[in-house]
């Protein structure tokens, strides 16, 4: 198990390559959560997630020899990059075993670092075994995601960070996937002060840290998609298990609405680009999965590489939900000026039209009549009650889609 002191060297190792993100005060999140939030910002590292901290470390305690093979990873998309671009500053050559599902920008990414990126396998556990292959067909220096000593140290630097930016935390949330990130930063924060809570989140589709302690040990979860690809790990790690089993508190899990919900609100309200596996636990605390209520707490966003499509839709579904966007099938008479007369009654409403689409041929209507399809921009739940109200008292049937 990693100690306070392993995580001490870790820091004075990676001090010099490794920006010392924010712990930023969050006026906006405390009164959502009647806490008092600071987020830990650790997007903002260059490779836009906390994975080049135990990356780094695991390359700079390497022997000659291991560099001179070269390094092997495998990941989803987050530790690859941290790998890439450190083992690149550092000379030394790198691939990166990556699944078939990971997110475009994050090959992208990874390739551009520096690494030779290798698709493989639908999830991390088969990139996983075919590195572990490679490693061992080519000699090449395997660096784990999470389940290493030196991994878990760097990452743990993020404690070290926090108790010196706010030394007064009553909690600290953080993601959890294999458990690298907690099991650091536990120890990091629990060995300097014990009273700090620990809780960690997990996605409600993998949540294989929590399941490894009801059961006492690692076990290995069905595959299953999420929008928190960075946290979607179906095992956890063996050597971090003990360590989250010693240190941790408590483990709670959040659903994918409520993951994009997150993302979201930390966009809008925030400013903040988090992906999914860095929003999880924003969503616990927005949810108030923690049970936390007049406490200072860290929440650890912990990356920021979401695919610009992902985030589109994402957005998209979360106006909808808030009532900002809105489809409606209005029935009209199929003759001139119909349509006219209908747009101006809903410009009266004051809402934007930003999609109209005529449907006759698949609609039930009538002949002499047609079905238009309306893709509103409101301003809220009560605007759109007033939209309707207002086709209602012209006549109009009508129809909410969504």
């Amino acid at each position: 198990m990693i100690t306070i002191q392993d995580i001490e060297r870790a820091r004075a190792r990676i001090k010099d390559s490794i920006y010392i993100s924010p712990c930023a005060h969050s006026e906006t999140f405390s009164l959502l959560t009647g806490n008092k939030v600071f987020f830990k910002l650790e997007n903002l590292q260059m490779s836009g997630s906390f994975k080049e901290r135990g990356a780094l470390n695991k390359i700079l305690t390497l022997t000659d020899a291991e560099r001179k093979r070269g390094v092997i990873a495998a990941s989803a998309g987050n530790h690859a990059q941290g790998v890439a671009y450190h083992a690149t500053r550092q000379g030394l050559r790198s691939t990166i075993v990556m699944p078939t599902s990971a997110p475009l920008f994050k090959v992208m990414r990874t390739r551009e670092f520096g690494a030779e990126v290798i698709l493989h396998g639908g999830n991390y556990d088969d990139a996983y075994e075919e590195a572990v292959r490679r490693e061992k067909a080519e000699g090449l220096t395997f660096i784990h995601a999470f389940d290493d000593d030196a991994v878990m140290a760097g990452q743990g630097t993020i404690g070290l960070e926090l108790i010196e930016q706010n030394p007064y935390l009553d909690a600290v949330v953080v993601p959890v996937g294999g458990g690298g990130l907690v099991s650091g930063i536990a120890v990091a924060m629990k060995e300097t002060n014990p009273r700090i809570r620990i809780i960690g989140v997990q996605t409600a589709r993998i949540p294989s840290m929590l399941r490894a302690l009801e059961q006492s040990k690692p076990v290995v979860l069905p595959a299953a998609g999420t929008i928190a690809d960075g946290v979607a790990v179906r095992k956890a790690g063996e050597r971090t298990f003990p360590t989250v089993q010693k240190y941790v508190d408590e483990i709670v899990t959040v659903d994918e609405e409520e993951i994009a919900k997150a993302i979201l609100w930390l966009l809008e309200r925030e400013k903040t680009v988090a992906e999914g596996a860095g929003a999880v636990g924003v969503a616990a605390l927005l949810q108030e999965k923690t049970n936390l209520r007049d406490k200072k707490v860290a929440v650890i966003v912990t990356g920021g590489n979401i695919d610009v499509n992902v985030l589109s839709r994402i957005i998209e579904r979360g106006l909808v939900k808030d009532g900002r966007l809105v489809r409606l099938r209005v029935r009209i008479n199929d003759h001139p000026g119909a349509l006219h007369k209908l747009t101006g009654r809903i410009a009266e409403t004051h809402a934007n039209v930003l999609e109209v689409f005529h449907n006759r041929a698949f609609s039930r209507v009538a002949l002499g009549e047609t079905a238009v399809d309306l893709t509103l921009e409101t301003r809220g739940s009560e605007h759109i009650d007033s939209i309707l109200k207002s086709l209602d008292e012209a006549h109009y049937e009508h129809e909410r889609l969504g």
